[in-house]
Order: C-alpha cells, then sequence, then structure tokens
C-alpha cells in the first residue's frame, strides 16, 4: 500500500520544482523545506553499486565535517592509565574501565561514541551484541579503535561522521542542521561524498553511486546529479 503523507509535506514537496539539482542547488532547496519547530537534521542518502556480502565491498569508515554535525556529541573512551588521562584531557565526556562495562551491562549507552585502544578491544568483544545494533562497536575502519586517542576524541566532538553500507547498498548520514547555511551544507555534503568516492573497490562494477538524495528530518528527498557527483574526488 503506498504510503499517505499529510498536508505539510504535500506542500513542501511542490517547493521540489526539479527532477535533480546539482549539490550546492540542493543545500539552497533544503533550507526552504524547513517546517519543524525543532532544528532539523539534514541527511544525505545514497544508493551505491556495491555487493557488501564481498568484504572487500563493505564500504564503512568514518569523516569529520568541515562544520561539524551540529549535534552536540557525548564521547565515551574505555581506556585505562595513560590513556585515560590522555582521553580526559582531550575532552571525553565518560572515561574508564570497570565504569563503563558495567554502564554496557546495565543497557546504560549514555554516549554517542565509543573510543578505545586496541589492546582494550578484548573486554568488549563479548558485548557485541549490546553495541553492535545501537552502532557503538569501537571499529579501526572508522577510527575508534585506535592508539591515537587524542585525536579520535577530538575528532569526535569536532564532527565526525560515522558511516557504513547496508546489505542493499544504501547509505544514510547526518551532514548538519536545517539553521546550517546553505553553503555550510554543502562543504559537508561535498566532503562525505568525496570520502565515499575515495573509497571505491576495485572490484565494484558499473556506476559507483547510483542514486543520492538530500533532505531534512520532516521533509521530502531533493534528488541529486550523480554525474556531479561523481566529479567530487
Amino acid at each position: 500500500m503506498a504510503k499517505k503523507h499529510g498536508k505539510r509535506y504535500l506542500e513542501l514537496l511542490k517547493k521540489i520544482d526539479k527532477d535533480v539539482y546539482s549539490l550546492k542547488e540542493a543545500s539552497e532547496k533544503v533550507k526552504e523545506l524547513k517546517s519543524a519547530k525543532f532544528d532539523e537534521s539534514v541527511e544525505i542518502a545514497l544508493k551505491l553499486g556495491v555487493d557488501p556480502r564481498h568484504a572487500d565491498q563493505m564500504i564503512r569508515g568514518s569523516v569529520v565535517l568541515p562544520h561539524g554535525t551540529g549535534k552536540e556529541v557525548k564521547v565515551a573512551v574505555f581506556a585505562k592509565d595513560e590513556k585515560a588521562e590522555i582521553a580526559k584531557n582531550a575532552g571525553a565526556d565518560i572515561v574508564g574501565e570497570e565504569e563503563i562495562l558495567d554502564m554496557i551491562k546495565s543497557g546504560n549507552l549514555d554516549f554517542d561514541i565509543l573510543i578505545t585502544t586496541p589492546d582494550m578491544m578484548g573486554k568488549l568483544g563479548r558485548f557485541g551484541k549490546i553495541l553492535g545494533p545501537k552502532g557503538l562497536m569501537p571499529n579501526p575502519k572508522t577510527g575508534t579503535v585506535t592508539t591515537d586517542i587524542e585525536k579520535a576524541v577530538k575528532n569526535a566532538k569536532a564532527g565526525q561522521v560515522n558511516f557504513r553500507v547496508d546489505k542493499k547498498g544504501n547509505m544514510h548520514a547526518m551532514i548538519g542542521k536545517a539553521s546550517f547555511s546553505a553553503e555550510q551544507i554543502f562543504e559537508n555534503a561535498k566532503a562525505f561524498v568525496e570520502k565515499i568516492n575515495k573509497m571505491k573497490p576495485a572490484s565494484s562494477k558499473g556506476r559507483y553511486i547510483q542514486n543520492a538524495a538530500l533532505s531534512l528530518s520532516m521533509s521530502p528527498s531533493v534528488k541529486l546529479d550523480v554525474n556531479e557527483l561523481i566529479e567530487y574526488k
């Protein structure tokens, strides 16, 4: 059954007057689609020509957006001794070993990103079923398993976005807020697309970025010109 949209959504849809938009045009257009009383998130959605069942086509990583996400990020660091002190000095919100394990065991996942060092990952492995579904399990590909704790914390606080393609080749990420300027939205989106393009697997055949769109939390999608996006390197 086709999804029925409300009057507000249909009114917003009338503002989308082209089939596809350049990234700069779309960055301006989404600002016109703001309708909620809160500061809506700007989201990018991509459909990639990859098959994540093959390990070399699993697109997963992170990018630090030039203007951040506009969201206050709560960072937890699972570390001890010197690394714990480094994390505290770098601005981590929660730092510890047993304290964080107790939080995880109780289901109190009151943080947005969890960072740790390679030698501590063994203690987190058994909590994969708790952390994994929430996207909180540290991973070297997203820079959350690292020996450079200071850099990881600062990147997370600066607006690092972690991304991962799903089993159908789809990817979604928050890249800003409706209150951002169109230029900030454009620059964040461009940085995100550039990162995705750099991760194109050699084994990926055909068109890499097949579909793409920008939207707000409560708005219709603005379709992007994929021929332009593949040029961002």
